[in-house]
């Protein structure tokens, strides 16, 4: 059997009792890092063992996990932050559970963007995400599918990219479009910032450096 456990995106209070338990109880925990994993689980006395599992070796771990919980161990999935499957590569280990009919079970909690659009101040009954954009190619055409979306857009940037995105979220959905850039949630430093499009380029231009993982809210067209 699979477990999705949702991990802290930042203060480690921030996990659920039953997520605790579970970690405590499978056979094994795969981990997008075991060493960022490893400061969760030492700080909460979690002993299981670990596993790496993710992009880079997805389809030789994979397998493995399968026939361990063929032949009956429970395996309980995390990533370095948040909820597991959500621009990470769970799906890929998740669809091979379910192929191979083993039970997969998703625990709710933390996930960046929810607490992102909540404080954006951005409607959201209705949005849409979008994830990570392609870094290279692909990255434009996705940009100008989007300028005529109604619904607020949300978007997960590394910092190192963050100025060159607003640039283009400028460019093509209008200088006017309000925004918000949520920074380090949850941490002793976070940060939403909330404008125009506009106002919040030029505002990370003029820093030298940005630092943190980063979620963009981006009205819709309306």
């Amino acid at each position: 059997m699979l477990y999705l456990v949702p991990t802290p995106i930042g203060n480690l209070e921030d996990i659920t009792l039953r997520a605790l338990r579970i970690l405590k109880e499978v056979d094994l925990i795969a981990c997008e890092d075991t060493r960022t994993s490893g400061v969760l689980l030492d700080h909460y006395g979690i002993e299981t063992p670990r596993t790496s599992y993710h992009d880079h070796n997805e389809t030789r771990k994979t397998p493995q996990l399968i026939a361990r919980m063929q032949a009956g161990a429970r395996v309980a999935l995390i990533t370095d932050a948040g909820s597991p499957g959500i621009s990470d590569p769970g799906f890929y280990l998740v669809r091979a559970c379910l192929e191979a009919g083993l039970p997969v079970e998703a625990l709710p909690g933390p996930t960046a963007f929810v607490p992102a659009l909540a404080a954006s101040g951005l409607p959201c009954e209705r949005f849409v995400f979008e994830g990570f954009l392609p870094v290279k190619k692909g990255r434009r055409t996705r940009l100008q599918a989007l300028a005529a979306e109604p619904r607020t857009m949300v978007f997960y940037e590394s910092p190192h990219r963050l100025v060159r995105t607003l640039a283009q979220f400028v460019e093509v959905f209008g200088a006017e479009r309000p925004a918000a850039v949520a920074r380090e949630l949850t941490k002793k430093f976070e940060e939403i910032r909330r404008g125009t499009l506009a106002d919040l380029h030029a505002a990370y231009a003029g820093q030298e450096r940005v630092r943190g993982e980063i979620v963009l809210v981006v009205g819709g067209n309306r």
